[in-house]
């Protein structure tokens, strides 16, 4: 029996309806950023797909959830064309094709499109023509391309982990992969990459998004300095300083030669009294601006949103620590890349997830919500702490002072942290991401009285029982060929968790910032560093 058209047409409208706002959203997003009068057109249009093509793997997950919960009924019991194994595989052709065509798009820019536009932009002068700019950055982008093919050749090539001969021990642990793990090379190959470019993802969100999931909610609690009053504190320090100034100046009057340390301290208040009259400028012109108006008007709202974020980002960090002190009790261990059979420990996220996709489609836009507060925390990570090498700031992210070279690397972060939260997802939901809201019938025996009851899904049901997600048989067949993958990616949402708990304390602690401090531009920021120096 062929799948009925009102079911398609409740899990892909949605989806379309994704696409169009996620187009609007990345549009906005990336011109909110950059600086109108150093972008070019190419370099923009790349950004917004790129940030378009990453939300949309995880915009794709709840379709995926969707389709495979509306294949039975809360009872337990296949529908009627859900219990046709054709109409089944139909479908798990549809969303996989679909995962394969983002996922494979999503590779492509990260290694080609993103680092070519960079590098061509960094080509650009006045003596450089266009197609030398092209050759420059053809030549070093081939680098890129180079790294991912040879990670697609290992991943096609290499001697990977095997499933067991003994199909016993696949009845007592993971019946869904008995049929799982004949998987094409092409399919290994680019979950290899993924994978590698997840790992990086998870690196980018211990470091940016652990801190930003604290960073913001106090950012809004305590608000911006008042900049009239600080403006005051600056005009007493420039006068202060001409004081000081004068009265070096006073000591010589009789013509004597200035002391070297006299002269040296002069020089300093004169740099210091440059910087503070650019402050003082800038705060004067913010007290005039709309933003501060507005900022004054919104502090009320502010604030309610503040305590929202944070209780938000208690729930999801609860959620996270609870999956993870499961895996580390009840997983299969890391040669299995901990992949936890059937969650014990109740989990907040995963239980108001399952509960919401009883209301279509609540589930979905809270799934939605949830991608965006990720991307938003993280964003709010990068802009306070810049773009970093290690120790060193590469670019400073601010509203339209940011240089093309800092969008497109914005962008690449940005995509390998959704990367990296498909992933995670799995920690944050378990259940509801791998089954949704499936159960199967299974016999119960009570006092010698056996009856048949309606059981959550698991990892130890076969597949004629129910059926998994597309993108949780990828993961845990990948997981299982590669544990190193599963062990790094559970050791890391650990490191995540710390990292939350230190950003908690550094945003206590940490001071609130001026206004004008928000829109500084690099080159601004740069000045003022000099001024200081």
């Amino acid at each position: 029996m062929a799948i009925p058209h009102e079911v398609l047409a409740e899990g892909w409208i949605p989806f379309t309806v994704v696409v169009v706002m996620t187009i609007i959203f990345s549009w906005f997003y990336i011109r909110y950023y950059q600086d109108s009068s150093l972008s070019e057109v190419s370099s923009t249009i790349t950004a917004i797909v790129a940030l378009t093509i990453a939300l949309l793997t995880s915009a794709l997950v709840p379709v995926d959830i969707f389709l495979v919960s509306y294949l039975k009924k809360s009872d337990g019991n296949w529908k009627e064309w859900g219990s046709n194994s054709a109409s089944r595989n139909d479908l798990e052709d549809a969303v996989s094709t679909t995962y394969y065509v983002l996922y494979g798009l999503l590779a492509f820019l990260i290694f080609v499109l993103m680092p070519f536009m960079y590098f061509f932009f960094e080509e650009k002068d006045e003596d450089v023509t266009t197609r030398e700019r092209v050759c420059n950055a053809t030549k070093y982008t081939i680098g890129f391309f180079i790294v991912a093919c040879v990670l697609l050749m290992v991943g096609a090539f290499a001697p990977l982990k095997q499933p067991p001969k003994n199909i016993t021990q696949w009845d007592q642990k993971f019946l869904f992969l008995k049929d799982e793990l004949s998987a094409n090379k092409g399919e290994t190959a680019l979950s290899l990459l993924i994978g590698f470019l997840s790992l990086i993802g998870l690196l980018i969100m211990i470091s940016y998004t652990a801190y930003g999931m604290t960073a913001l909610p106090f950012a809004m609690l305590k608000g911006f300095k008042s900049a009239k009053r600080e403006q005051e504190a600056v005009s007493r320090r420039i006068q202060e300083n001409r004081e000081r100034t004068r009265m070096i100046q006073a000591k010589y009057k009789d013509g004597r030669s200035m002391h070297r340390r006299d002269r040296r301290q002069l020089s300093q208040l004169e740099d210091e009294e440059h910087l503070l009259t650019r402050q003082d400028r800038r705060l004067e012109s913010a007290q005039l601006g709309w933003l501060n108006k507005c900022l004054k008007c919104c502090r009320p709202f502010e604030v309610v949103f503040g305590v929202f974020y944070l209780l938000f980002s208690l729930l999801l960090f609860v959620s996270l620590l609870l999956t993870c002190i499961d895996k580390a009790i009840h997983s299969e261990g890391y040669k299995y890349g901990y992949v936890l059979p059937k969650a014990q420990l109740p989990n907040p996220i995963n239980i108001i997830m399952v509960y919401a996709q009883q209301v279509f489609p609540l589930d979905y836009c809270l799934f939605v919500a949830i991608v965006l507060y990720f991307i938003y925390a993280s964003m709010a990570g990068i802009k306070r702490t810049g773009i970093r090498c290690c120790w060193i700031k590469l670019f400073k992210i601010r509203p339209r002072h940011t240089l093309p070279q800092a969008l497109l690397m914005m962008c690449v972060m940005l995509m390998l942290i959704v990367l990296s939260l498909n992933i995670m997802l799995f920690t944050l939901a378990p259940q509801y991401v791998m089954y949704g809201s499936q159960h199967y019938m299974g016999n119960s025996t009570v006092n010698n009285v056996t009856t048949i009851t309606a059981y959550v899904c698991s990892t130890e049901v076969s597949s004629d029982d129910c059926l998994m997600t597309r993108i949780s048989v990828f993961l845990h067949r990948f997981f299982y060929k590669v544990w190193f993958f599963g062990a790094c990616y559970y050791w890391g949402t650990w490191l995540f968790l710390l990292a939350f708990l230190i950003g908690f304390v550094v945003s206590v602690v940490k001071k609130r910032k001026t206004v004008v401090e928000e829109y500084l531009s690099d080159s601004d920021s740069d000045d003022d560093e000099m001024a200081r120096a």
